[in-house]
């Protein structure tokens, strides 16, 4: 007789192993057999079923139907877009906008909850505010000529002149300056949000690396001196490597220009990629890192320490200014001191691309035909295949729709991260390459196997490409290790 399920130490030595790697895995096809209840995005209710025929997904599986915006497939050079185009997470609308499409709303909204997390554990507060930003505010720091044509601009039926705001400081700081009674006792305040952003890119590219609209979370920060402006800088960029560690991202802080923000201090956080457009130098011997826009061109030696540096390219994930008084000193964001005297609060700033994160993990992560997703950002965790309708193992069928069952009521955390495959009139070889291409990062197939006494289940663990045999309750236990936000 085959073991029911292996020892807990083989089980939670292969969890560890998928775990180790950021990405996942694929789903594949359909199943029948099964009526499908309804399908929920979201958490299903319980006895309902996630079924991948409901899914509205136009699939381009083929490399040579996928097209770029201006309908050019030599366009797509690069893989992220490749690939999110041809599994169907992303739909181009124009040039340099996308229609985000069901997997890629999940994965953005369990992003933005990581954010939260990350945000809130080190005291940031949520706020959202307007998009449409008026020019008088714009034009109070010089910005609104500064930006030039990036700033996209529009007039209302009243001829008062806006932007879509790529960035907030202005608003933010209009707003804390409009509360007149604040004392520095209830300093510091870590105001983000996360929402659309807007820039009139000269020359979209990449896909979701840069298009001209997109998701960003944006935090402005309010002290009452220098010194402790500085200490909430460290605190932000500390809860910025958590965040990439929590998604597997390798990214690089560097010293880096302040550009049209400005500030006394700026670093980007750089995720290594050929594609990248920043080039960076890192110094093997100390860990200094800067952009290559901060160094002299022909430097190749440590600024630090004199050892040699070494130069790679990156795709800018995050960055984080300090301010000082640019922005409050313009529009009086005031406190009162322990000496009852005005103050002007000392500021800065913080950027996550919140949509370029998501692709630029799918760029590194991915393989060249298949998607692999930044750890916990999968859209689906678990993606279950049934045998092929007429089949010799169509008996098990009713075993897979148990086995979806039982999943969601013994690993509650896994409820609604359960797809099943009901596209029964494919082989199961189809539906695994497909969801091989999707990067679920556990597939679970009712095969052969299925039909022994116990049932036992082929679960396939996308990221390392391990393979076991688990009995309902093997497959349950194993499960109920995997992390979800």
């Amino acid at each position: 007789m085959h073991k029911c399920f292996p020892a807990r130490g083989v089980m939670e030595g292969l969890l560890s192993r998928c775990r180790a790697l950021p990405a996942l895995t694929t789903c594949g096809r359909q199943l029948s057999g099964y009526v499908p209840h309804r399908f929920y995005h979201c958490g299903p209710e319980r006895g309902k079923r996630l079924v991948l025929s409901r899914m509205f997904q136009p699939q381009n599986l083929r490399e040579d139907q996928v097209l770029s915006p201006e309908g050019r497939s030599g366009d797509l050079s690069c893989k992220s877009q490749r690939l999110m185009l041809q599994v169907g997470l992303i739909h181009p609308a124009s040039p340099g906008c996308y229609h985000l499409l069901p997997y890629t709303v999940r994965a953005i909204e369990k992003l933005e909850r990581v954010i939260d997390q990350e945000m809130q554990a080190i005291g940031g507060q949520k706020v959202n505010m307007p998009s449409l930003s008026p020019a008088e505010l714009w034009r109070a720091t010089k910005r609104w000529d500064l930006m030039g044509k990036e700033l996209l601009r529009l007039r209302d039926r009243h001829g008062k002149e806006y932007c879509l705001g790529p960035t907030h400081e202005e608003a933010i700081t209009a707003l804390v300056a409009s509360q007149q009674t604040l004392s520095y006792k209830q300093l510091p305040f870590l105001l983000y949000q996360v929402t659309r952003k807007f820039r009139d890119e000269p020359r979209p590219r990449f896909g979701l690396l840069r298009s001209r609209e997109f998701y960003m979370k944006d935090m402005y920060t309010f002290d009452s001196s220098p010194e402790a402006a500085l200490e909430t800088y460290g605190l932000v960029c500390g809860a910025y490597s958590s965040l990439f560690h929590r998604l597997g991202l390798q990214c690089v802080r560097v010293q880096a220009d302040v550009g049209s923000i400005g500030g006394t201090t700026s670093h980007e956080f750089q995720l290594p990629a050929e594609v990248g457009e920043d080039r960076f130098a890192v110094c093997p011997g100390c860990g200094f890192s800067a952009n290559m826009e901060t160094l002299h061109s022909s430097q190749t030696s440590c600024p630090a320490c004199r050892g040699p540096l070494t130069e790679s390219r990156g795709i800018e994930v995050g960055h984080t200014f300090y301010l000082g008084t640019k922005y409050s000193s313009i529009f009086s964001a005031q406190f009162t001191n322990a000496h009852g005297k005005p103050c002007l609060a000392e500021m800065g700033c913080y950027g996550l691309g919140v949509t370029r994160i998501l692709a630029a993990g799918i760029e590194v992560l991915s393989t060249e035909d298949s998607v692999r997703w930044p750890s916990l950002l999968a859209p689906y965790h678990v993606c279950l295949i049934p045998p092929k309708k007429g089949s010799r193992e169509e008996a098990a069928t009713e075993l897979t729709g148990g086995l979806y069952d039982l999943i969601t009521e013994a690993v509650p955390q896994l409820r609604g991260e359960v797809l099943l495959d009901d596209r029964t009139h494919l082989t199961i070889g189809n539906r695994l390459k497909d969801a091989n291409k999707f990067g679920y990062p556990f597939v679970i197939i009712a095969g052969k196997r299925a039909l022994e006494d116990p049932a036992h289940f082929e679960v396939r663990c996308q990221n390392t490409g391990e393979v076991v045999f688990l009995t309902r309750e093997g497959v349950t236990e194993f499960l109920s290790q995997v992390q979800v936000v």
